[in-house]
């Protein structure tokens, strides 16, 4: 299954590759035939497995417990830090940060339930994803919501390959634990930034599914 996220590159791509293959068929002969049937196939797999949605299962207990926290994305940890986060938080917190390669699924989920406090869209540069400063410097989408156990910011960020951030997310809307809010196409990064006191359940270089990976866990005391 496609996302619908992606149609607008999916779709030509798909047509570029089918007809390349019946350009080898009708057109092409030797071996420029044999070389556009090959790239034609590669265009065809490449588009329908960088832009495939597949079903996943969000656990029930971060459906019932709103202070558990998910990963947004599939990928792997390359940070996990303490930060200062000026906009949202105004203060220290703790970032995790997950890589996302092209094989990756890149579709992505709200990682917490709760109402979009804060929402904002940034240019930037094009580093490559898990550089510590493509945290701060790369073009990405900032998105901040509150929950019933305190604040959870997530950024999808470019790099070097990915180009386009793609949010259906604004201000003011309600985000349910495991709702997908759009994708990164082609290489990028995804930063969950939690209070300093949430409990972090995942260590670095472990591998995430999106929508099912437990992150942290909010301090249920406040």
């Amino acid at each position: 299954m496609l996302t619908r996220y992606g149609y607008d590159n999916a779709i030509p791509m798909l047509i570029i590759g089918f007809s390349l293959i019946v350009l080898s068929a009708f057109v092409f002969s030797g071996a420029l035939s044999w070389v556009s049937t090959a790239l034609g196939f590669i265009i065809i797999f490449f588009t329908l497995w960088f832009f495939r949605d597949p079903l996943r299962v969000i656990p029930e207990t971060a459906l019932l417990d709103h202070s558990i926290v998910i990963a947004p994305a599939d990928g792997k940890v390359v940070e996990i830090i303490e930060i200062e986060e000026n906009e949202f938080f105004k203060g220290k917190a703790r970032q995790i940060s997950i890589f996302l390669s092209p094989l990756d699924v890149h579709v992505n989920r709200s990682p917490v339930s709760g109402n979009v406090a804060f929402y904002r869209y940034m240019q930037g540069d094009y580093l490559v994803a898990w550089h510590p400063k493509a945290s701060e410097l790369n073009e990405q989408s900032r998105i901040g919501v509150e929950t019933g156990f305190g604040k959870v910011l997530f950024k999808q960020i470019t790099g070097v390959l990915a180009r386009r951030i793609v949010c259906t997310v604004k201000q003011g809307d309600t985000l349910t634990t495991g709702e997908q809010i759009g994708m990164m196409k082609f290489g990028s990064r995804m930063d969950i930034v939690v209070p300093l006191d949430a409990e972090i359940l995942v260590k670095k270089d472990q591998r995430t599914r999106g929508g099912e990976t437990v992150l942290a866990n909010l301090n249920k005391s406040k």
